[in-house]
């Protein structure tokens, strides 16, 4: 059901990658600005209005989907395994703050992070963009498009889980093997 709900079956190339990221903040900005008139437009004059209502909710929670969703396909195209790439990465983010909180000295305008956090998250983003297919799925479609097919279970989750978790532990981010 995950899979299916945030992608972590499906592939998804560079420059697919690049262009929805790219849509997906045009499309983020253009809601942003929408709800942002009509706040101002239902706001008693002189007020402040509040960025607590369903539509910022909802607005953020599409924004949060939609970015889960494209990093984890660009992830398993890559080769690596979503489900523990992408928990690894909130824990440094999560973990990066509380750092920042405490030791504010070598924190980053605030309480925003660290430069440490600042650098994995470039270096995520530059192998997001940057980092190629894995080798198995380099075929075109018969077509000559570059759609991929999601992976189909091989094997019970026990196992699979199991394997991810001895893969990472041996320091194997490459491709999965089949």
């Amino acid at each position: 059901m995950l899979g299916l709900l945030f992608g972590f079956n499906a592939r998804l190339g560079r420059l697919h990658f690049f262009l929805a990221t790219i849509a997906t903040a045009i499309l983020m900005t253009v809601i942003s600005f929408a709800i942002a008139r009509q706040a101002l437009q239902s706001a008693p004059a002189g007020t402040i209005p509040s960025l607590i209502s369903w539509q910022v909710i909802t607005a953020a929670i599409l924004f949060i989907w939609l970015s889960f969703t494209l990093h984890s396909m660009r992830i398993r195209d890559i080769g690596w395994d979503p489900v523990c790439v992408i928990p690894g990465w909130i824990a440094v983010a999560i973990i990066d703050g509380l750092v920042a909180g405490k030791i504010p000295a070598i924190a980053l305008g605030g309480q925003h992070g660290t430069i440490v956090g600042a650098l994995v998250n470039l270096a995520l983003f530059l192998a997001l963009l940057f980092w190629p297919s894995s080798e198995h799925d380099n075929s075109a479609t018969p077509s000559g498009g570059s759609f991929r097919m999601p992976d189909l279970p091989s094997r019970s989750p026990a196992a699979a889980t199991a394997s991810r978790v001895a893969r990472v532990a041996n320091g194997e981010f490459g491709p999965r093997a089949v």
